[in-house]
């Protein structure tokens, strides 16, 4: 393989990983759509995607695994590959956290909620920022980009803090509500985990760009 055909390799792959966060990003902006207006069509279209993320896993970890085998790559260029093979494992998961969602969206269909949902869209629209973000800073290879979307978990995590303060309440004032806030419970901390997974991506994208391991989560 010529140095040209590699990089060009590598620019493709650059745009598989863009391909493969947009669907998931439209997951889980779906996700919450569908929980927000009861729509369990859109919550099944969500849950239908979910094979598509992971064929999207499967194709960009076979083309990884062969530019590592032919072309025999080294220093930068390998941890380039590395770290996509670690940023796919993540955004997989992300995509099966927006499945979960949706899951609760079906179950909750039918019932009316105890209370507006406010907090955990605004979440949720944080973290899909955060998604596109931090993927943007692996294809620029921007580390600066990927510690500032990493400090975002902050605003991610005082609002799932407030979220379980306030369903908290309305569980201990009514014994009705126990059941929905506990789905809403798990949904915030769905997309909670979700931010994190979003900071394990910037992790591996200062990896890539420097060979060393920070953690951002400090």
């Amino acid at each position: 393989m010529t140095r040209n055909y590699f990089d060009n390799e590598l620019q493709e792959l650059k745009l598989d990983l863009i391909r493969m966060s947009s669907i998931v990003e439209d997951a889980l902006s779906n996700s919450i759509n569908a929980l927000k207006r009861q729509d369990t069509d859109l919550a099944e279209k969500v849950i239908e995607s979910d094979d598509i993320v992971d064929k999207m896993e499967i194709a960009i970890e076979d083309k990884c695994l062969k530019l590592i085998a032919l072309q025999q790559p080294i220093a930068k260029d390998l941890r380039i590959i590395a770290t996509a093979l670690k940023i796919i494992t993540d955004l997989e998961r992300i995509a099966d956290h927006a499945v979960d969602i949706a899951k609760i969206t079906k179950r909750l269909s039918k019932e009316k909620y105890i209370k507006e949902l406010i907090d955990i869209p605004r979440m949720a629209y944080i973290v899909t920022g955060m998604v596109k973000d931090s993927i943007d800073a692996y294809v620029k290879q921007d580390i600066e980009k990927a510690k500032e979307v990493s400090k975002r978990d902050d605003e991610v995590d005082g609002l799932h803090a407030q979220i379980f303060r306030e369903l908290l309440l309305l569980m201990m004032e009514d014994p009705k509500k126990i059941n929905q806030s506990t789905y809403f419970l798990f949904i915030s901390q769905y997309i909670e985990r979700i931010a994190d997974h979003v900071t394990n991506i910037c992790e591996w994208t200062i990896y890539g760009v420097t060979g060393e391991h920070i953690d951002l989560n400090e």
